[in-house]
């Protein structure tokens, strides 16, 4: 059987078993609705439903391979001109999806191969080392470690920078899993919903530490180098706490972290420098009477590289432009996710520091669907050049090559058909 007629077919049986749970977002009628097709290639949006009951019949007759719908408000959403839908505000969506930073394990389980000289590789890169072409195929895979370094995002964006700094309430979040490499967050606040694209930039701004200036923030060189000030409020107290629980780390993962490109990219002997006089400035930076910074061999511009690294670790690293983008279409609550066959998971805050997708214990939050009672399993053949191993449910299945025929859980299969690296044999 053709590998999207059988998933074409399992999403259905889902939508029509599950129907009822398929939940209506607030403001249902004014949100349009986008739907991408397993044999189509080019989203259909512009559409809207006056109830949930025409949902959820759509996605029965339909079963799409991705369901979306609008962070914006319209009097008519249907209307496939923009400049008749009547906008009447947008919630603040964020979007954290390791797609867009490093992480470690992306070392281990994301692989690229360069179309003009088939040099290929693992991690995540821009160009071809060997040619230094922009043609790269990649196969970006997930791990209990990735998705729980989007998780932390989350939560560091709600309790460091939403709730203080926004006094935004916890009843106007609304958080998901997304299906596949990330979470979801939507904020439903009438003051933010009236916010341009230009004003929500500055929001984003905010919460990643992009564009920050350290000397608006204090640090300035005059005869000696004057540095931020711990007590001060907002992003001044953020860095210096930051930059606190660093030096307090053991010398060796201080010196990981320096060092490494992704974040530091400090000069080792700056580095050897900073460890021996670690004890000393960190009385400095934790006294009310002294504020200038004196290290051996640091200027400015290595103490704004050493403050860049800690901003970083401080700020969100969200999805930039789904965030500003004010007619940008999210992943709709209950539906499934065509790259996974996982659900796009709805959650509360209390619920996000033990949710684990790929073993979730709780059955009414577990995204992974497809888990057969029955235990029933399917033969596959790997189609991709090598797929990485996968742990779901606590078991570990890869890594695979091409050509290897494979007999997997039923869960594991429609997770490894979805992603497209294998076929039904």
């Amino acid at each position: 059987m053709n590998n999207e007629i059988f998933l074409r077919n399992l999403f259905q049986a889902y939508y029509q078993e599950s129907q009822k749970e398929i939940p209506a977002v607030s403001m249902f009628d004014r949100r349009e609705f986008g739907f991408l097709l397993w044999d189509n290639k080019f989203m259909q949006r512009h559409l809207g439903f006056a109830k949930i009951e025409d949902l959820r019949k759509y996605l029965i007759n339909k079963s799409p391979m991705h369901a979306y719908s609008s962070g914006s408000l319209y009097s008519q959403p249907d209307n496939d001109n923009m400049e008749n839908k009547g906008y009447q505000g947008c919630d603040f969506v964020i979007d954290i999806d390791v797609d867009h930073f490093y992480t470690e394990c992306k070392n281990d389980h994301d692989l690229w191969s360069c179309k003009e000289c088939g040099t290929s590789g693992s991690g995540m890169i821009e160009k071809c080392p060997n040619c230094e072409k922009l043609k790269i195929t990649r196969v970006a895979w997930i791990c209990e470690n990735c998705l729980n370094i989007a998780k932390k995002e989350i939560i560091k964006l709600i309790d460091n920078f939403l709730i203080p700094d926004f006094a935004v309430n916890l009843d106007q979040i609304n958080i998901a899993f997304s299906g596949h490499r990330g979470y979801h967050l939507k904020i439903e606040d009438p003051r933010i919903r009236t916010l341009t694209s230009d004003q929500r930039r500055e929001i984003v701004d905010y919460l990643t530490g992009h564009n920050i200036s350290f000397e608006i923030l204090g640090l300035h060189e005059k005869a000696s180098i004057f540095g931020l000030l711990k007590d001060n409020q907002g992003w001044s107290n953020k860095i210096m706490t930051k930059l606190e629980e660093i030096l307090r780390m053991e010398p060796l993962e201080i010196e990981h972290f320096l060092r490494d490109p992704n974040w530091g990219d400090l000069n080792p002997a700056r580095i050897s420098s900073l460890l021996r006089y670690r004890e000393e400035f960190l009385e400095v930076i934790n006294s009310k009477q002294q504020n200038i910074w004196s290290i051996e061999g640091f200027g400015l511009t290595t103490w704004k590289k050493l403050l860049g690294a800690v901003v970083k670790k401080v700020g969100a690293e969200i999805d930039e432009p789904v965030s500003i983008d004010i007619h940008r279409l999210i992943r709709y609550p209950g539906t499934l996710h065509g790259k996974t066959g996982f659900k796009v998971q709805e959650l509360e805050y209390d619920q996000l520091d033990e949710f684990n997708p790929l073993d979730e214990k709780n059955e009414l939050i577990d995204p992974i669907v497809f888990e057969s009672k029955k235990k029933i399993t399917q033969k596959l053949e790997i189609t991709d050049v090598k797929v990485p191993a996968t742990k779901i449910k606590g078991m570990t299945y890869g890594d695979y090559k091409w050509g290897e025929k494979i007999e997997v859980p039923h869960h594991v299969a429609v997770f490894l058909l979805c992603k497209g690296v294998a076929k039904i044999i």
